[in-house]
């Protein structure tokens, strides 16, 4: 696919910025889904190559804030691994619905999700008394936001800093630091299966 160079240039401003707010609270796939649909890439594609490079962001954070000491790996790892599996569902599940379907689901999805973060400027902020063990968290949100994540994605990082912060009692740093753990394992399960169907233009990606 040629793109304009304007193009080329909205895409790296939209990772930049999407980048950069994904590293510190989640949703930089509110800005960078919408922008890689505007350029013209069909849903599986851009759901694709938005793996591809959301995967370099939260690999980039998760490595700086466990150089800080910031991640609970003992606490998040069962959530990890089912995230992975539960992302890998949902990106199959993207494969088996088509383009024609998630053209039509995705708008509704974004707006939704926007609306959800415009209603909650208070999401994860404070820290706040563990009410669920981190084993049931694990089954019960590492799946399904690992799902979500794999079939569409924008805002789960801010999803699970608020249940981390609401469920686990985690600060917002902690919070934010193990939720990228969990991203990073959810884009690259994710990755892994639109890379193998060929649905990541590594071009438009990088």
């Amino acid at each position: 696919m040629d793109l304009a160079p304007a193009a080329y240039a909205l895409l790296f401003a939209a990772g930049l910025s999407g980048g950069f707010i994904d590293a510190i609270a989640g949703g930089g796939g509110l800005i960078t889904v919408p922008t890689l649909l505007w350029a013209g890439l069909p849903p599986q594609l851009a759901l694709g190559t938005n793996k591809a490079q959301s995967s370099c962001g939260t690999i980039l954070a998760v490595s700086r804030y466990a150089h800080a000491g910031l991640v609970g790996w003992g606490e998040v790892r069962l959530s990890a691994a089912l995230s992975f599996l539960g992302s890998m569902a949902g990106a199959w599940t993207v494969e088996l619905i088509g383009n024609e379907v998630l053209r039509r689901v995705i708008p509704w999805m974004l707006l939704a999700v926007v609306v959800y973060v415009a209603l909650s400027p208070r999401l994860g902020q404070g820290a706040s008394k563990a009410r669920l063990d981190a084993t049931l968290f694990a089954w019960l949100f590492g799946l399904t936001l690992g799902f979500y994540d794999g079939f569409f994605g924008p805002g789960t990082g801010s999803f699970l800093v608020f249940l981390f912060v609401r469920w686990l009692g985690y600060d917002f740093l902690n919070a934010s630091a193990s939720a990228k753990l969990i991203n990073t394992a959810t884009n690259l399960s994710a990755l892994l299966l639109f890379a193998y169907k060929g649905h990541v233009w590594w071009h438009i990606a990088l």
